[in-house]
């Protein structure tokens, strides 16, 4: 329940800064909205800074070897800090032209590349934030990220408001507050780290091997999250070619299942730090008892979520959009999303239990197997246009793609192969 509060604090930064800014006029909110997809994708593709961290931790501090687990935990936050900076160095001279890729006006564009320019500097401390989550969930803690993402958020209200309507900074505003919040959330859990070292007398300097091991883990995990959001993106482009009335309903249903998404994620969390616990400790059988625990409460989830979503579908148009080509597009989709939201539990937990193993390389092979055996069920729908298009996109994306991971992992996690025991 904490790591869920957390993962839900974190988006709320991005629709936070939408509500303030968008009082701000069109432009403003267009140019956060091209700067905010740039930020977003690429936080998305190094949240293996968390993900390459956890287990690694965990295992050690399994083991018996807390100054290891800690020292794991410090070389992760090494490593996000030398790529938040490498970001910088990339980004500021480039963010004009990536902002220029979306072919918006002149003025959103200049919105944008405000808002990108003065964020780019608070993606060291996000990145950090990342990777000292990783630690402390490793650690299994999953209280204090969610007490400082709280007050990160609270924060960045506060700093938002003055910089955008007490300063009348403007969309330029929001961007300092947000990093002004980031930063101050990232020196919170330098302190932790620090003390946490300090207390188990393990040293601070970033370790050659251990930066280098979580480099090498975490390549292997960017190449299973680019394989998702090239999952993600095919279908928005086949999406688009119905038509508009499509392409804003699809929209709809990505952001409703990216938010049920964050709920399953929550128990993937706790299959990261328990399995790396229970195989640094050689506890097999904890292990298996805890993957079918898990296993047991993504399925019960997925049904509960499910009959919610189904229960919702017929009134849920009118939230979004007054629409009612969108309205009469969108019940039956949600319908279907109902029927394969318990299929979503199975694989987020299931993909939980791995990354927990540390069997990042299955991940991202088996990761584009699943996207070879999608593309051709999108090719299909594409092609031969089903009436109506949306259902049969949905059921591609929700049975067919999920499906094909359901099997790659659930094949992975009848056997023994991923069980790997020890510290490392």
């Amino acid at each position: 329940m904490p790591a869920l509060g957390a993962l839900v604090a974190e988006p709320a930064f991005l629709l936070l800064d939408t509500a303030m800014v968008g009082h701000l006029g069109a432009d403003a909110l267009g140019g956060l909205g091209i700067a905010g997809a740039i930020l977003q994708t690429v936080i998305g593709l190094l949240i293996f800074l968390a993900y390459a961290t956890t287990p690694a931790v965990a295992r050690r501090l399994g083991a018996g070897d807390r100054p290891g687990a800690i020292r794991a935990g410090i070389d992760g936050m090494w490593l996000a800090l030398l790529i938040g900076v490498a970001l910088i160095a990339a980004g500021l001279p480039t963010s004009d032209w990536l902002v220029s890729l979306f072919g918006a006006t002149d003025a959103v564009n200049a919105a944008a590349g405000t808002y990108l320019s003065i964020s780019l500097w608070g993606l060291p401390a996000m990145l950090l934030v990342i990777a000292a989550m990783g630690l402390l969930r490793g650690l299994q803690d999953t209280k204090t990220p969610l007490v400082v993402a709280t007050i990160g958020f609270g924060a960045n209200a506060a700093l938002n408001w003055l910089f955008i309507y007490g300063l009348g900074l403007g969309v330029a505003g929001s961007a300092v507050g947000t990093v002004i919040a980031q930063w101050g959330m990232a020196t919170v859990y330098l302190v932790i780290a620090v003390r946490s070292a300090r207390r188990e007398r393990t040293t601070l300097r970033p370790g050659l091997r251990g930066v280098g091991s979580a480099a090498g883990s975490g390549l292997w995990l960017l190449l299973r999250t680019a394989s998702l959001r090239a999952a993600l993106l095919a279908t928005v482009f086949v999406a688009t070619g119905f038509g508009v009335t499509e392409l804003a309903t699809m929209q709809i249903v990505m952001s409703l299942f990216f938010t049920l998404a964050f709920i399953l994620d929550a128990l993937a969390i706790a299959g990261q730090a328990l399995i790396g616990h229970g195989l640094g400790a050689s506890e097999v059988p904890r292990v298996t008892a805890v993957t079918r625990r898990l296993i047991g409460h993504g399925l019960l989830a997925g049904v509960v979520i499910g009959l919610v979503v189904a229960a919702l579908a017929p009134v849920m148009g009118p939230v979004f959009t007054g629409d009612p080509a969108i309205h009469a597009a969108l019940t039956p989709v949600m319908l279907l999303m109902a029927l394969g939201v318990p299929l979503a539990g199975y694989v987020f937990v299931l993909d939980g239990v791995l990354i927990g193993a540390g069997d990042a390389r299955y991940l991202a092979l088996s990761g584009i197997v699943n996207v070879l055996v999608y593309l051709p069920l999108l090719w299909w729908v594409a092609m031969a246009r089903p009436e109506p298009a949306l259902p049969w996109l949905w059921v591609a994306f929700g049975f067919g793609y999920m499906g094909a991971r359901a099997v790659t992992l659930g094949l992975r996690a009848r056997g023994s192969r991923w069980i790997v025991t020890g510290a490392r």
